[in-house]
């Protein structure tokens, strides 16, 4: 069974398989990694903990002969990390699936809870508690006015050499976070077009058709119009470093965030 309601399964829940490197490092911070019997190969954290775990290939692309093996209870997944055929051939061996997908802070909580609950952990339960009472404190702090950033999470280039960045708008994890830190997202209400020539301007927009909007690729004309105060390089999924950031202190020196020197490279974990 492939649910997103962790209250329709049965349980009891001894032997557990993450297809989600996030996930996997949350179980062992609420103290529940005792559990896994398995993670991905990107599941890295923490390292002195997950080294001994069998590893059962990539989130998009996991042997599922191996996870059949293993014969788990359940398995955490996540809609945007995972596949769906893949999910379903696990679902039709008769492997229960808990499939997340937390958009903001507080449904992130909520999963937590959800988590903590499952398991009967007070210690667990206390520490989303903790995490709630931080989300409180943090909303309360958050600084006025609001920051207006830009965080791209890849780049490339077309056909013709026409740079573009990818970015992310309101209806993400990313963004809610970043906002109760106190950041203003500046490509917020800027929705993905098809196909890419469609996103850049270069050509009409197609109709979605039930394909993932909430992922933009702008232009560095977009982005110098957005004038963002900060810019920040993440390390993952585009692998942003050193050299990155001072090529892309040339790209976007007519910005606020490149005159004042605020472009920042951070952990995208």
């Amino acid at each position: 069974m492939i649910t997103s309601d962790i209250r329709q399964l049965a349980g009891p829940f001894r032997r557990l398989i993450s297809l989600v490197p996030s996930m996997t490092e949350t179980l062992f911070d609420l103290g529940l990694g005792d559990r896994l019997v398995a993670v991905t190969d990107y599941c890295l954290h923490p390292a002195h903990a997950v080294g001994a775990l069998p590893r059962i290939g990539g989130p998009k692309n996991p042997d599922l002969n191996a996870i059949l093996a293993l014969r788990p209870d359940l398995i955490l997944a996540n809609r945007e990390e995972n596949t769906r055929p893949a999910l379903e051939t696990l679902s039709a061996h008769g492997l229960d699936i808990w499939l997340t997908f937390p958009r903001s802070v507080d449904e992130t909580l909520d999963m937590l809870r959800d988590l903590a609950a499952l398991f009967r952990r007070p210690a667990a339960l206390e520490q989303v508690r903790l995490l709630e009472r931080s989300v409180e404190w943090a909303r309360a702090a958050a600084a006025q006015p609001r920051q207006p950033y830009f965080c791209p999470i890849w780049q490339d280039v077309t056909a013709d050499g026409t740079p573009w960045w990818m970015t992310f708008n309101a209806q993400t994890y990313m963004d809610d976070l970043l906002g109760l830190l106190g950041g203003e997202n500046v490509f917020a209400t800027r929705e993905r077009r098809y196909p890419l020539a469609a996103d850049l301007g270069q050509a009409p927009a197609r109709s979605p058709q039930g394909r993932d909007t909430r992922y933009p690729r702008v232009t560095l004309d977009e982005i110098l119009a957005a004038a963002p105060e900060v810019i920040l390089l993440p390390s993952e999924p585009y692998p942003y470093g050193p050299a990155d950031l001072d090529a892309l202190r040339r790209t976007f020196a007519a910005t606020p965030a490149a005159q004042n020197n605020r472009l920042h490279l951070i952990d995208g974990t």
